[in-house]
This record gives structure tokens, C-alpha cells and sequence, in this order.
């Protein structure tokens, strides 16, 4: 593989650390057999991995029963099984404008077929949050609140803590979208008044593609998303109801959850605190190389702001997509250009017709890498 400048982290991190790929290689020979299906030496070995991986999970969003915590294949699984799971015919939804779509689309749909009520509160250009208005929609008591701890767009860091306490005083269920956020920033489930939170494993956690995970509080049932095998309650016609059973239909990804056990490990060696000064430092670094560049404009919070790794920019001079590609081509600098999955994020920012350039950093890039980047983005915009 030719020599790559990786800045697109917040789509899948890269490179992974060597003991993800150790522990991937030794759950293959080790614990390949099918987890909770037998009582052999390998079918043992791929439940302690799955058990083992819960854990440390637990550990690192302070979760009080490891069984609570779901596995499921990416955030958008975890996110569909917390949505599909939980509302009903009539119920009402507060979310926010730097949803996903991972979290509209499934609203969207229930809208259209049970008939949901759904409210998305407000953000400025910044991605800060009208929280005037979100006190006013959570007082209205809807069934669910649910928003992104941080937006894939703008790096905005949304005030979860307050919100969870609005959605706790007035019995809606709070659900959280750690797809930007679990492994750069501190989460404790109990403190943040966290009813659900979806994660992915591929991202902040190091872990492989295919991984990710739902935290069910012990006091909601949520329907499940798929039914069939589980290992347990065969004899049954119905779901179980134990858990992790009940949300846990056929075979899992056991090699991938070992891996993501590796990455958790790495996380917590470093802590998240530390990764989050790390990366807010070289996208500061970031925008102060590219914000004088004429006709460019950064999206998000102003530097020195609070802000996860991202910082995504227009140029007046260079479409997005030309951009990004030029820098892969050219540089070898990967980001990721166009609408990143979050229309209503892009509305806010005033950049939905013609969508942004994303750069996001990661636990291992450089500051050599980051002016490398700001140099190619200088001499392309200097170009054009």
C-alpha cells in the first residue's frame, strides 16, 4: 500500500493497534467455535471472549451488569434495535438536528407507519444546541429524547449530562449516539442519567468493522430487533427474555468482539481524557493552518471551543468532492467528502447544497501529518 496520511476517523479508525489484530489471530485458532452452543473446550473459549469484552465495556461506560450491554454489528444495528425496540403506535420523539441517519431514518419510518410524533430541536452553525427549546419539548413528556453526544459534521459536543436530567425529571427514556464520542470522551452511564447508548466498535474504541453495542438500563425491555437462535430456552417458541439472549439472535461476530476487547484495552491504557486533548490539539492545530486560506470557511464550534476530531471545511474556489479526491490522489491524504449521513446537520451549517470536506484525526496522527494536510489544502485552494 502506498504511503497514506489517514484523516477520516470518524468514518472507521486506522490503522488498528497491533494487539487488535494479535487478539483477532488468536481468538481464530482459539475461540472460533459458536459462543453458548456447546460445552467443548472452543465453544467455552468463544463465551469467555464475548463475556470477558462485556466487561471491559462495562467498565469503560460504568455499567453496572455487563449483561446489559448488547453486541450488535455498528451503531446503526444498536440504534434501530433502541428505536424499533421501544416506541409504539402514538409515542413522541424529541432528537436534534445533528442527528444521524441512522437515528432519523428509523424515526422517519415510524412516523410513517405508527404514526410517531417527532420533534428535532434546533443547533446553531456552531452545532450548539437550543437548549431553551429542548427544555420546552422534554417538559411536553415524549417517550423517547434522543441525540448524538457529538455531531459527525461539526465535532459540536452536546451537553448530554443536562439533557439526561430533563429526560430523567420527566420520565422519558434517554437515548445516547456514542458513534463520535465513546473512547475520546469520559461516559458513565448512571451519572449522565443514560437509559440507552449505542456505540460502535470500529471508531474510538480501535476495535474491527463489525462491531458495536447497545447498553439496555435493566429497567427497559426493548422488543427485539431479530429473533432466532440463541443457545438458550431452545425448547421455546418465544425470544427468551434473559439477556443478553434476548437481543443476541444467531451466531455473533466472536473474532471481531475479540478485537474490540484489544482496542478497549488500548482506550483505557491511554483514557479517554488523554486521547481527547490529544486530538482536540491537532485539530486546533488544523484549523489554525487552513482558516486564512481565501474563500474557505470552517464548519463547528470556533477554535479553541470544545470540539471532538473533526474539522470539516468549504472551499468557494474547489467543490467538495473535487477536493477530498484531489488530496487522495495528489497527496495521499485521505477525508471524506458530501453529505457524511446527516442532512439536517448540514441544513443547520447552511452547507446542504453543496456539503463539506471532513477531516478527522485519530489516537496516533501526527502533527507532521496535520501540516502535511494543511499544506496540500493550501496548494490545491491556492491552485484553483
Amino acid at each position: 500500500m502506498k504511503s497514506l496520511i489517514y484523516l477520516d476517523h470518524a468514518a472507521t479508525s486506522w490503522p488498528k493497534p497491533p494487539e487488535v489484530m494479535q487478539a483477532m489471530q488468536h481468538a481464530m485458532v482459539e475461540a472460533a467455535a459458536n459462543p453458548g452452543r456447546g460445552s467443548h473446550y472452543m465453544a467455552v473459549q468463544a463465551s469467555r471472549v464475548l463475556f470477558d469484552t462485556r466487561k471491559i465495556l462495562s467498565r469503560l461506560f460504568q455499567i453496572r451488569n455487563p449483561n446489559d450491554l448488547i453486541f450488535t454489528y455498528n451503531t446503526t444495528e444498536a440504534l434501530n434495535l433502541a428505536i424499533k425496540g421501544l416506541l409504539r403506535e402514538g409515542d413522541s420523539v424529541v432528537a436534534t438536528m445533528i442527528e444521524h441517519n441512522s437515528v432519523r431514518r428509523p424515526l422517519e419510518y415510524l412516523k410513517r407507519v405508527l404514526g410517531i410524533q417527532v420533534e428535532y430541536i434546533p443547533v446553531n452553525k456552531c452545532g450548539e444546541l437550543d437548549m431553551i427549546r429542548m427544555k420546552a419539548a422534554i417538559s411536553r413528556r415524549p417517550r423517547l429524547v434522543v441525540c448524538s453526544h457529538s455531531s459527525n459534521l461539526l465535532g459540536s459536543i452536546l451537553p448530554i449530562t443536562e439533557i439526561g436530567e430533563l429526560a430523567r425529571r420527566f420520565n422519558a427514556v434517554f437515548l445516547v449516539d456514542a458513534a463520535q464520542s465513546a473512547g475520546c470522551l469520559d461516559i458513565d452511564v448512571s451519572a449522565m442519567n443514560i437509559d440507552l447508548l449505542a456505540f460502535p466498535g470500529h471508531k474510538g474504541l480501535l476495535g474491527p468493522q463489525g462491531t458495536g453495542g447497545l447498553y439496555i438500563s435493566p429497567a427497559i425491555e426493548l422488543e427485539p430487533l431479530l429473533h432466532g437462535g440463541t443457545g438458550s430456552q431452545s425448547e421455546e417458541k418465544e425470544q427468551p427474555l434473559v439477556r443478553p439472549d434476548r437481543y443476541e439472535a444467531g451466531t455473533p461476530n466472536t473474532i471481531g468482539i475479540a478485537g474490540l476487547k484489544a482496542g478497549v484495552e488500548q482506550v483505557l491504557a491511554r483514557t479517554p481524557k488523554r486521547i481527547y486533548q490529544h486530538e482536540w490539539g491537532l485539530v486546533q492545530q488544523m484549523m489554525d493552518g487552513i482558516q486564512g486560506i481565501p474563500g474557505l470557511q470552517l464548519l463547528g464550534p470556533e477554535a479553541g471551543q470544545p470540539r471532538t476530531g473533526i474539522t470539516s471545511f468549504i472551499s468557494a474556489k474547489v467543490d467538495a468532492s473535487e477536493l477530498a479526491f484531489r488530496l487522495d490522489r495528489e497527496y495521499g491524504i485521505a477525508v471524506r467528502a458530501g453529505m457524511h449521513c446527516t442532512p439536517l446537520a448540514h441544513e443547520a451549517a447552511e452547507t446542504l447544497r453543496t456539503g463539506a470536506v471532513r477531516a478527522s484525526v485519530g489516537v496516533d496522527t501526527t502533527a507532521v501529518e496535520v501540516d502535511a494536510f494543511i499544506e496540500a489544502v493550501k496548494e490545491i485552494c491556492g491552485r484553483a
